[in-house]
């Protein structure tokens, strides 16, 4: 029997290597994608098929997001999630990382229920769309009405810490009707703060480090990942962290 003071961790990750990270530190789940950089993009179909194969007893959820920036999308851009939710199903994932605002930052219920019903069994996620919609309130019990299995969010802030107020009163309202995960700069040494503030069960952090670059040619062109300190290449799933988030998480009750 699952213990249901436990504490399950997911860990955001790019490549299949993080997927080998996560699942050798005992993570619940791999919230896999692309483009971690500019908040995670859908990733590929061989890296997902891959990552399934690869991933042992830690589920695999997919995020869907075709494109950086906000969550308002265009029929077509709903069309092409859509197709990458069922692909991502017929691939075997365990889930799926949506989310759909509308034109006036509201949950988009036509669009998030088109999404909904392309998972079909998946346990579906809704992503920090949340924490840019119009009225956090409103959107919850639109995400209630829906049937997520999961909302991630930060409480609306940079930090996990600063939004704890929100995620906690989140957890509260949710009455065992959907998980309420906790995210935003959470890492080993704040994990139990973070547990102990909001009440979840369910923390999620991207633990990434810089990758040192190799010697380039004498040019002025750079094909370095935007944000890593110079003389590095790009950021890559940090082994130690993950393992350290996933230790504090299970000696934290």
């Amino acid at each position: 029997m699952t213990d249901a003071r436990a504490v399950r961790v997911e860990i955001g990750v790019e490549s299949l290597g993080g997927v080998r990270i996560a699942e050798q530190a005992g993570a619940a789940r791999v919230e896999l994608c692309s483009g971690l950089t500019v908040g995670g993009l859908t990733p590929g179909p061989a890296l997902i098929e891959a990552a399934v194969a690869a991933a042992g007893h830690t589920q695999v959820h997919v995020l869907i997001r075709p494109r950086p920036g906000d969550f308002r999308y265009t029929a077509d851009e709903v069309a092409l999630m859509r197709a990458d939710v069922e692909r991502v199903r017929a691939a075997g994932a365990h889930g799926v990382v949506v989310g759909v605002l509308d034109e006036d930052g509201h949950v988009d219920p036509a669009a998030n229920t088109e999404l909904l019903a392309a998972a079909d069994d998946l346990e579906v996620t809704f992503h920090r769309a949340f924490d840019v919609c119009a009225d956090p309130y409103a959107g919850f019990d639109q995400l209630l009405e829906l049937g997520f299995t999961r909302l991630l969010t930060s409480g609306r802030q940079e930090s996990v810490l600063d939004g704890a107020s929100l995620i906690a009163r989140m957890v509260s309202l949710s009455d065992g009707r959907i998980d309420v995960m906790a995210c935003g700069g959470l890492r080993a040494d704040n994990a139990r703060r973070v547990i102990e503030l909001t009440g979840t069960r369910d923390l999620h952090a991207a633990v990434r480090i810089p990758v040192p670059g190799r010697p380039q040619s004498d040019t002025e062109v750079s094909f370095a990942e935007f944000g890593v300190p110079t003389g590095f290449d790009h950021f890559a799933t940090d082994a130690d962290g993950v393992a350290a988030l996933c230790e504090a998480a299970r000696t934290s009750l």
